[in-house]
Parts: structure tokens; sequence; C-alpha cells
């Protein structure tokens, strides 16, 4: 019975190629969407799932108020971790700390690049599951040893045994390699570090031993595995205030609460506001989970509504098979396995589809998705998908069809009515309902990114370069100013603690006139020379920039106007501001630099002039009557004279700019392409059902015409209904796309308004596109000949 519903379904397939090719054109589109978005999302969720106690490992975090806001920060102080094993260790497993290295200068064979690291503290291999291939993790005690991944060692040394090789790691003492671990998968918040250092060398060689009060400075990131009878809820609670019991009475003005963040939320749920989670990676998952859900939706409402509205034709069909004694049931199981059938000739096409588009999408995504061509389970997923598709799609037109009485249609009198038409024009609604609303989330998402870009930034990064510096460089800084001038190739040069694009550092320790005594402040820090502020051609407000006729000016401050208006200066020029009890006169104030992200508003921030072995970049301003190319070429050997044992390494202050958009233009990126193809997918179904009406509609056509209708009038026949239908969906969009739209951009500070043009842009694109597709069909309709359309009578 089953194989012969397939010979039947195939055979109506074949008989009918127009009306197939269309409806598997759709459910491929719409399946190749939706299993591409899947891929997506199955990443995304199973972040960091490769380490074996997923579950019961977490990071300690804290929230501190900071400039009367209730901020949480991932950085903790070393002496933390101590305190946990000694007062609380009952709750815990594993308590390790680690640091970040940063692309810190590695040195091997006197090649020298760069290379993000971290280092560990012991337990920390075991407490993330670190797989040697090569060696013991337990040699990491040893504080001259460092360990790398395999494709690390692979980089470093090709085919060579790595074990005890020589490695550099910023000028210190050699470092030997004693294991080589498996490479952390793509999905994972490991994969970009390429070794492991001895958290003991790391914190002797740089200098973290003396701090003069090691509960001040937040750095180092500590992390635990619970024991395995351990409520985490609990652990919070009994953890609290472990930071608070042991810190001055100043830092305990910020009010910090510990408390763990679990690894299962690290990725998709890093994002905290007021100390409380506000989500993160996870409001895409839903949102590209939400779009792929309603693109399939769309391919199967195709198919609902090119099903039933051939439903005539296929009238007889059911009122024969009724006769000679088909149950409804097998009618129903006749209709779904053609809609099955069609769904598995669109999964082959849509499987084929995922394959060619996953490099682009990759690329765009930054991800390294593939199809899992020998899991089983993906079969099986794959298969489920299969059927779940069909037997959507073949739902109603299953139900519909079979309910078909044999007496009318037999006699002829079978005529497909009012009834059966509202739900093929509710779909065809919510179809474009869909397909108008994306276009609106894709038009806003990029005029909130143009919005932040057109954000005045307080200074001009045209033409800036950074470049990272060392003692070399500082020593020598005038001499290497001196000749790049002379040789014309840039306008100016300053150093700094950071690049424009970054703040760099922070600071508790200002207090002013009138200061509320208990409150807690966090002030951004830029360290710059003399000239930074020419340089970058910032914006002064009022009072003057740092000069050289003025030696006390190595005592003074410029703010900028979130710090004013904090601080509620009413006067701010000649105002002495406390850093750590030492004075500093504030000499002028600058317009607000959007250092930070494009779309909050700007912090506080002072700016001071930088000591002699402060700076850790120099910032160039190129000649603009020079071209890039041509000035680094002359840049590069005058640095490399003075630093001939480091690489030169430059950054486009614009470029690095433009990388605060990413996130948001990746998405952007994203959206739009399944919007057109979600359109794409609409239009497929608009042009099957324009094409199966004007056929219908044949004769009604050439005897309009020998009554004189015009191509216009016929056009107008022929289109209205759709036109209508499209302006219905449009008035059901527009309040949800504002509704959803409005809440995505609560996200940012920094937002634009949702303008009346998005709308009124996004409805006449719809209505253009659907004037577009109809016309097609019902122009070709109104043109034919009437005579040869009433011959086939």
């Amino acid at each position: 019975m089953l194989k012969n519903y397939f010979k039947t379904a195939l055979r109506h397939l074949v008989k009918n190629k127009a009306y197939t090719i269309i409806n598997i054109s759709g459910l491929a589109l719409g399946m190749g969407v939706a299993m591409l978005i899947g891929l997506w999302v199955y990443d995304e969720l199973s972040f960091d799932r490769n380490f074996h106690n997923y579950n019961r490992i977490a990071q300690v975090v804290q929230n501190v108020t900071n400039n009367d806001q209730r901020q949480t920060w991932f950085n903790v102080p070393v002496p933390l971790a101590e305190e946990l094993r000694t007062n609380y260790g009952r709750d815990f497993k594993q308590i390790a700390m680690a640091a970040y290295f940063g692309n810190h200068l590695v040195t091997i064979d006197k090649k020298n690049f760069r290379e993000e690291g971290l280092a560990f503290e012991k337990g920390m291999p075991a407490l993330f599951s670190l797989n040697m291939l090569r060696g013991d993790w337990n040699s990491l005690n040893d504080p001259s040893s460092i360990i790398v991944s395999a494709s690390t060692a692979k980089a470093w040394f090709g085919d060579e045994d790595p074990i005890n090789k020589p490695v550099i790691l910023d000028k210190k003492p050699p470092l030997k390699i004693t294991g080589v671990y498996e490479d952390f998968p793509a999905n994972s918040g490991m994969a970009p570090f390429k070794y492991v250092a001895n958290w003991s060398w790391f914190y002797n060689s740089f200098g973290l031993k003396d701090m003069d009060d090691p509960w001040r400075p937040n750095f180092t990131m500590l992390y635990v595995q619970l024991n395995d009878n351990a409520d985490i809820n609990q652990v919070n609670a009994h953890i609290r205030d472990a930071k608070l019991k042991k810190i001055s009475a100043h830092l305990a003005k910020k009010k910090p609460a510990l408390f763990l963040h679990p690894m299962k939320d690290w990725h998709l749920r890093s994002k905290f506001e007021n100390g409380a989670n506000a989500g993160g990676a996870i409001q895409y998952v839903w949102l590209f989970s939400t779009i792929g859900v309603f693109v399939l939706l769309l391919a199967c409402i195709n198919f609902m509504n090119l099903s039933t509205a051939r439903s005539e034709q296929r009238a007889r069909e059911v009122g024969i098979r009724k006769t000679i004694g088909s149950l409804r049931s097998q009618l129903i199981s006749q209709f779904f396995s053609e809609s099955i059938l069609t769904v598995s000739l669109a999964f082959i096409i849509a499987i084929g589809m995922v394959q060619l588009a996953l490099p682009a999408f990759n690329t765009v995504a930054e991800k390294q998705i593939s199809i899992p061509w020998s899991n089983i389970l993906f079969w099986l997923g794959c298969l489920g998908f299969i059927l779940f598709t069909g037997l959507i799609s073949g739902s109603y037109p299953a139900i519909y069809l079979s309910s078909f009485k044999p007496i009318k249609v037999l006699k002829g009198t079978f005529k497909a009515g009012r009834l059966a038409v509202l739900p093929r024009k509710a779909l065809v609604v919510l179809q474009f309902t869909v397909s108008v609303t994306l276009i609106i989330g894709t038009i806003v998402v990029y005029q909130q990114i143009q919005y932040a870009k057109d954000r005045p930034i307080g200074y001009s990064r045209q033409n800036l370069v950074s470049v990272n510096i060392n003692d070399n460089i500082r020593k020598h800084f005038a001499a290497i100013t001196d000749e790049l001038k002379q040789a014309g190739v840039i306008t100016g040069m300053t150093a700094a603690g950071a690049p424009t694009t970054d703040i760099g550092n922070s600071t508790s320790g200002i207090s002013w006139k009138d200061k509320d005594p208990n409150l807690s402040v966090d002030f951004g820090v830029v360290a710059g020379a003399l000239d930074y502020g020419k340089t970058i051609s910032w914006e002064l407000k009022e009072g003057r920039d740092f000069s050289r006729d003025f030696p006390s000016d190595s005592s003074a401050f410029i703010l900028n106007e979130a710090a004013v208006r904090f601080m509620g200066l009413k006067k701010p020029v000649g105002e002495v501001v406390s850093w750590w009890g030492k004075p500093f006169t504030v000499i002028g104030v600058i317009h607000d630099m959007v250092m930070g992200s494009p779309y909050e508003q700007a912090g506080p921030i002072i700016y001071c002039l930088a000591g002699d072995n402060d700076p850790e970049v120099a910032i160039l301003k190129i000649n603009p009557a020079v071209s890039a190319h041509a000035a680094l070429g002359k840049i590069e050997p005058v640095f490399k004279k003075f630093n001939p044992d480091e690489p030169f390494e430059y950054r486009f202050t614009d470029e690095q700019y433009a990388k605060k958009f990413f996130n948001e233009e990746k998405v952007g990126k994203l959206a739009s392409a399944f919007a057109i193809l979600a359109i794409a997918i609409s239009c497929l179904g608009l042009f099957g059902l324009a094409s199966f009406i004007a056929e219908q509609r044949t004769k009604e056509i050439g005897i309009r015409k020998v009554m004189g209708a015009s191509v216009f009038q016929v056009w107008n026949l022929l289109s209205k209904d759709f036109i209508i239908l499209v302006a219905l969906a449009f008035v059901i969009a527009v309040p949800v796309a504002w509704y959803f739209m409005t809440a995505w951009l609560q996200n940012y500070q920094y937002r634009a308004s949702l303008s009346w043009w998005i709308f009124g842009a996004a409805g006449l694109a719809l209505l253009s596109i659907t004037i577009l597709v109809v016309s097609f069909q019902a122009i070709k309709a109104a043109l034919q000949n009437p005579i040869r359309s009433l011959r086939t009578e």
C-alpha cells in the first residue's frame, strides 16, 4: 500500500511539472535556511560542552557599585583564591586562577611574533579537561615550563619534537615546552589561546608580587568546580561577602558582592546590567531560531496554497476513489505521501545548497561549522525534519482535499467556495506579514549601526596609526619623531597608555570638593604625552591643552564633559581634583571622546600627562599628502632601527573603530540574507498562485477581451486581490515590527529612533515586488489572443 502511495505521488508530481518545480524550489529554500540556522544554533548551544565537568564549573565574578551604578566585573583580586580555599573550601572540588596573556611577544630561534596565551594556577588543567597528547599537565607545576596546543606546536616547530624546546615570552628568561595538549574545539572560549604558562612564573615575572595592597587590583580570573552535592544558589549566598570582609574601608564603598557565573552561561548569557544577568548571545539564538521557523513555515504555506488552489482539478480523482471504496484515512495517507515525497526531493537540494553556502556563512558568522556527514544522530534528525516538514506542509491539503463529497464531484456541481479561499488568503497574509516584518527589522538594524557610526566621536581618527612600543622606543621617542617628520611621512606623533579606541585604565581614587564621602567612583584614566590632544585633534570645549610652557601641567587634569557632569562642576577650569590624595588642577574640558562602545554614553574620564615609563603605544598622524602604504614603508625601517628585535606591528584607528560594530553588522548581514530568502519564497508562492488563477480564468479573460476590456482592466482584475492581501499584511506587520524593534533598541543607550520612513520604505518595497511578480502573469494573460482562449472551451 505504501509503495502504491508513493508511486501515485511520483506520477502526480511528474504530470504537473510547473507546480512541482515551484513547490520543490520553495521547500528547498525554506529547508536550506532552516538547516543552516539549525547548524548555527547547535554550534552556539554546544559552546564549551567539550569540558567534562561542564555543569559544575563556574567563574567567580563580582557586582560592585561605581558612579551610582551597579556593575559586574569578571576579574577579581589575587588573594581571593586562597581566601576561598581556606574558609569556603567545603563548597568546591577545585579552585584555580588564570590570567589572560594577550598578544605577548614570543621568541623562538631568534624569530619574533605575537600569540595569545594564558597563565594557569595548579589545578586549572584538570579543571578544563586538557587532553595531553605529549607530556603531563603536572609538568606545568615547574615555573620554567610551558605547554602548547597541538596546532601551535606544528606552527612553531613543524614535524620536530617540541618537548624541551626553549620559548621566550616578552624577553624574560627562557621557558621549556614540557607538554602538548589537544586543541580546544572552535566553539570553546579557550580556542583562541595557543599556550599555557605557569601561574607563579607569570606572577613573579611581571612584578605582581610587589603590589602595596594585593586586594585592590582586579586582574585575575578565578574558576571553581563545585562539589557534587553543592547547590549554586546556596554557594552564592555563602561566598557573597568573602571579598568585602578583607578589603579596606575605601574599597568597601564599592560594596563588592561575589557570585558564581556557571560555564553554561559564559557564552550565551554574558551580559549584565545593574548587577543582574541581561542575556547576551542567547537573544540571537532566539532571533535566528524564530527566523528559521518562520522561513520554513513560509515554504510550507506555499505548498498548502498551491495544493488547495488546484482542488477542483483533483476533485474528480477524490470522487472516483471514494466511490470505489477508498476511506478518508487512505486518501489522507495518499496526500501525505505526496507532501513527504516532495519534501524529500526538496531536502536533497537543500542539503546541497547548505554545503555550498557554508563557506560564505562561516566567513560572515566567524564560525567553523560543517555538516556532520558521519554522525548517525544528524541523519536521524534529518529524517525527523523531513517528516515534520512533510506533515506540516501536507496537513491542510490532506484534510481539505479528502473532505470532498463524491456525489457533488461526479455530478459536476462541485465548486471551491469562499470558505476554501479564505484560509488561502489568510496564509498569504501570514506569509507577507513575516516578510515585511523581516524587511523592517533589517532596515532598523542597519539604521542603528549607521546612527552609531555617524555619532560625533570627539577626535579625528583619519590617518591615525597606533604602534605598540617598549623601552627601546620610549628611550628614542624624540629621535624617531624628528626623523619621521623630516621624512615628511607624519604630521605628528605622540605616546599614550592605550590607543584612542580604548580607555586602557581606570581609578577609584578620585575626589573633589563637595564629593559625597560614601560615593564609590570609577573614572577612566588616559595618560598621554604633551602632543596627545594635538595629534588626535581632540575638541577642546573650554580651558587649554597641555603645554610645554607650563611645567606645572605634570599635576594637571583635562576632563571630558561626562566627568564634569558627574562631578557637578559649574566652572571646572581651575578646580582642584585629588587623585589618591595628590592634588591636580583642571586646566581644560574636552568634548566626550567615544573610546568605549559607540552604542553607550561616554563615562567620566580624566586625561593626564604620562610618565616616562607609562606609554604603551605610539600614535602617529600620517601626512595626508602621502599614501598610507608609502608612509608605512618609511615608518617601519625607522622603528626597526631603534627596535630591531621586535616585529613592527601597526593598527589603523579607523579600522579598530570599525571593529566595534562587528557584532551588529554580522547580525544585519545574516538577517538581511534570511529576509531576502523569505521574500523569495513568498514571491515564489505568489507567482504560483498568480499563474494558477490566470490559467483558471483563461475563459473569463477571453470573454472580457472580446467585450472590449483593456490590458489594464485585465491586469487590475488579476492583481487587485493580491495587492489587497499584501496591504493587509503590511498593516498587521507594522505594529508587530515596531514592538519587537523598539524592544531590541532598548539594548543600546545611544540608539536611533524608529522613523516613519522605515515602515514606508518596507511597505513600498513589498508592494513593488508584489506588483512585479503578479504583473508578469497578469499581463501575459491579458495579451493572450482571446480566440485562442475561447477555443479551449
